[in-house]
């Protein structure tokens, strides 16, 4: 007999909440850098902003900005040639006299931008001159310290203006670099689902399925990213804001964030500056699709169509520093559970590291 008519259970409300904060305008083309009025007028953020960029990229399209904006909006300048505690310190302190904040550069120059605006509680526009990583629409910022790259909380960009012209015209390192971080979808979300499985963490299906889409698009489609094509440019950019829409979504950088991660992050530690960060996930998301069973030649095959690097030698280090990099993967961030947490030996590490030179 079924117990469905006996009702002597009240019903409870449905109370589960997640505030997701996404990116509300996206405009991503060919010359787009006169919309930004129009973006700001729609958003209605204020009269006044703080635009933050780097000395090339106030030359390249702040400048431009600044000119396009004078007539309505009151626009202070700041220079962040770099990202350090004390130049955020500083831009805070700027941005404290203004409703909103502009961030007009590569990844350092909107890390910085999104800290500020997150820390003085203002809404911030991304406006990004390469498509290195997808920070250009991630909730999260990098931060350099005497240790390594650290992770932060900050807020998405409430708007996102990309000129694909800038963008091609950037070295094609960035962008190979930029399809390099994205590709690491694939072996965060299989690591996120043993962290599942193993230690319980909860997932969001929605998330995932949105980060693996992405990735599985720029794979399939790896043959059109050629240097210097706005039509290249355009389609990374896309696949850059839908990766930092899913981390959105999930509420952390699980979507895109795995094992590959923990390895480009110890390889900063070991060997600071010698690869860019999608580079560096590149080549650890090889390696940790080959842990999980998967088509890592694949992988590696698309990298190296897109014009990414496959080994430590592409990215000037030796075997020794990556094998270094594997072993100590497991205590950066050490709540976030990958399969580089599962007791990868010295000797496994360094027949890894030789196999991704074999054809």
């Amino acid at each position: 007999m079924s117990a469905d008519p006996i009702k002597v259970l009240k019903l409870k409300p449905f109370d589960k909440s997640r505030w997701m904060q996404l990116p509300r305008d996206v405009v991503i083309g060919h010359d787009v850098l006169p919309q930004i009025p129009a973006v700001c007028k729609d958003l209605q953020l204020g009269d006044t902003a703080l635009l933050i960029s780097g000395k090339s990229t106030m030359n390249l399209a702040g400048d431009r900005i600044c000119s396009l904006l004078e007539e309505k909006y009151s626009i202070t300048t700041f220079t962040a040639d770099t990202i350090s505690t004390s130049i955020i310190k500083k831009a805070e302190t700027a941005a404290l006299a203004v409703d909103f904040v502009i961030g007009v550069g590569g990844g350092r120059v909107i890390d910085t931008a999104k800290i500020v605006s997150y820390n003085t509680d203002c809404q911030f526009i991304s406006v990004p001159t390469a498509a290195s990583h997808d920070g250009i629409a991630s909730a999260r910022a990098s931060i350099p310290t005497g240790k390594g790259n650290v992770s932060v909380e900050a807020h998405p960009p409430i708007a996102i203006v990309a000129d694909t012209e800038i963008i091609a015209a950037a070295p094609h390192r960035l962008l190979a670099a930029g399809c390099a971080d994205i590709i690491s979808n694939y072996t965060a979300i299989l690591d996120w689902e043993l962290a599942h499985r193993v230690k319980g963490e909860p997932m969001s299906e929605y998330a995932m399925a949105l980060s693996k889409m992405t990735a599985e698009i720029l794979v399939k489609n790896a043959h059109i990213i050629k240097p210097h094509t706005e039509q290249s440019a355009w389609f990374v950019t896309k696949a850059l804001v839908s990766s930092g829409v899913a981390m959105s979504i999930a509420g952390s950088s699980r979507p895109g964030s795995g094992g590959e991660h923990k390895f480009s992050h110890a390889l900063d530690r070991i060997a600071p500056g010698k690869a860019l960060h999608g580079e560096s996930c590149g080549i650890g998301t090889i390696i940790s699709m080959y842990l999980h069973g998967g088509d890592w030649k694949g992988i590696r095959s698309s990298l190296k169509t897109i014009g990414a690097p496959t080994t430590p030698a592409d990215i000037g280090i030796d075997d020794e520093t990556a094998v270094e990099a594997l072993l100590m993967a497991k205590t950066i961030r050490p709540e976030r559970f990958t399969i580089l947490d599962m007791g990868l030996t010295r000797q496994s590490a360094e027949k890894i590291v030789k196999m991704l030179y074999k054809d």
